[in-house]
């Protein structure tokens, strides 16, 4: 039988009828095996409607989550770092803080001398292949747990514009340290934040060891940190015998914050770590009243002066004929501290000269008493103040600001008595205690008696 094709029928191949798929409207054939296609598409194979893509694994999709969130968690490993040495950090002649700040130290060692041996594109060894990745993470994680544990060191022993002008270098270091143009400078800044920590540490560890402050103590911190950076060299020398590169990622920025931090210590900008003044204030009158105990006079303010709550003392001074401001402080050396010298200067706002210091200050000589309160001391300028603003600066022997203190002299023209309060400050407690409070904590006086009759004699 003969089957003619229509002249407008078009060949099998050109037929845009899907062989296989179900007629609109019709109902199947018994026992059809269909395939789903669309109109237009080409026959789809059931075994390629199963997929053949390797699942992710774990590690697959924490890479890609990390990946995703990349400057959320370079955050994390910055406030990670320093709210850890925010809640541990002790004080600084605690021994178990400084074996962890150089256990951080050679760590970081470690690291650096991982990554010039293994730069990028080297397959690293076998043992670290796994934690390979996490690498850089751990660097800026220690340098930014390292330069905090410093940074709150050198805020608790400065005061004033110069060293704060340190502090914010060292917290910009400490932002930088997350941002990813800092990273993608390498090894350079790297090594700059290392040799820059290594020099820091021992500014803080050697006087803790050898009890004194002074220049030729930071000088031999530094000279040990040009020692790490020198050793850092001979290590890599081994493997990269470059030596411009060497000079240029390792050298040039080692030896440069050396010579930085050298710098900015004869400057005065450097504060004088481990020395700390935990309180100051200015009083009317300060007065020994026994062992351990001062009392600190000052005039009471009235409620409506609500910014005097945040005043240590009269900071707002009325002064009468014949009076002087004292000022009074509390110092904190580690134990064992030799006794040394510390320096009380006052300057005066002086109309035409700016601020004038008065005379060439008073030598005062303290210790370490052992304790966390540190060792309290007082000083006056030797003269009546003019009215005006003051200040009165303490000072190491050679001149780096431990603390300053503002103050504002107005002259009082009134007769009658003063509203005086009274605070105490005792021996292990920072802050004064309020009178009232101070005697609340005192044990009750004994009760006097009354002797027994004793029996005569027989």
């Amino acid at each position: 039988m003969l089957t003619v094709t229509p002249p407008d029928s078009k060949p099998q191949d050109a037929s845009t009828e899907v062989p296989g798929s179900p007629v609109a409207g019709g109902p199947l054939p018994p026992g059809a095996n269909v395939a789903v296609a669309t109109p237009g598409g080409a026959v789809v194979d059931p075994d390629d409607l199963v997929s053949t893509e390797k699942l992710p694994t774990l590690v697959d999709r924490v890479q890609a989550f990390r990946a995703k969130y990349e400057k959320q968690e370079m955050a994390l490993f910055f406030f990670a770092g320093f709210l850890y040495d925010v809640l541990t950090l002790s004080p600084v002649d605690d021994a178990l803080t400084e074996v962890q700040n150089f256990a951080y130290l050679a760590i970081l060692a470690g690291l650096l001398v991982l990554e010039q041996r293994y730069p990028e594109g080297v397959e690293p060894p076998k043992l670290l292949a796994k934690v390979w990745r996490f690498r850089e993470d751990a660097l800026h994680f220690f340098m930014g747990s390292l330069l905090s544990a410093f940074t709150l060191f050198l805020f608790k022993s400065s005061s004033g514009f110069t060293p704060l002008l340190f502090m914010a270098g060292m917290f910009g270091l400490l932002v930088a340290n997350e941002l990813p143009r800092f990273r993608q400078l390498g090894p350079v800044i790297r090594v700059a934040v290392f040799s820059l920590c290594v020099t820091l540490y021992f500014a803080s560890l050697l006087p803790v060891l050898l009890g004194r402050v002074g220049w030729w103590i930071f000088t031999l911190s530094v000279a040990m940190g040009c020692g790490s950076v020198y050793g850092l060299l001979r290590v890599l020398k081994r493997w990269r015998p470059d030596e411009k590169a060497l000079l240029r990622t390792v050298a040039v920025p080692g030896f440069g914050a050396q010579a930085l931090l050298l710098g900015c210590y004869f400057l005065g900008v450097i504060p004088p770590v481990p020395l700390a003044v935990q309180y100051s204030g200015i009083y009317h009158q300060v007065k020994r009243v026994s062992p351990g105990v001062y009392h600190l006079t000052s005039e009471s303010q009235p409620w409506w002066k609500v910014w005097t709550a945040f005043h240590h003392g009269d900071q707002d001074f009325m002064v009468r004929p014949g009076e002087q401001p004292v000022y009074f402080f509390r110092i904190f050396a580690p134990k064992g501290f030799e006794p040394y010298r510390v320096r009380v200067r006052w300057f005066h706002d002086h109309p035409e000269k700016g601020w004038t210091a008065l005379g060439k200050g008073f030598l005062a000589s303290v210790s370490s008493n052992g304790s966390e309160g540190g060792y309290r001391y007082y000083a006056q300028p030797g003269t009546t103040p003019k009215p005006g603003d003051w200040r009165v600066v303490l000072e190491t022997e050679d001149g780096h600001e431990i603390n300053r203190l503002n103050f504002t002299v107005t002259e009082d023209t009134r007769t009658e008595p003063r509203e005086e309060k009274v605070e105490v400050s005792v021996l292990k407690v920072t802050k004064p205690l309020a009178l009232e409070d101070w005697q609340k904590l005192q044990p009750p006086a004994p009760v006097a008696t009354p002797a027994a009759a004793t029996a005569p004699a027989p």
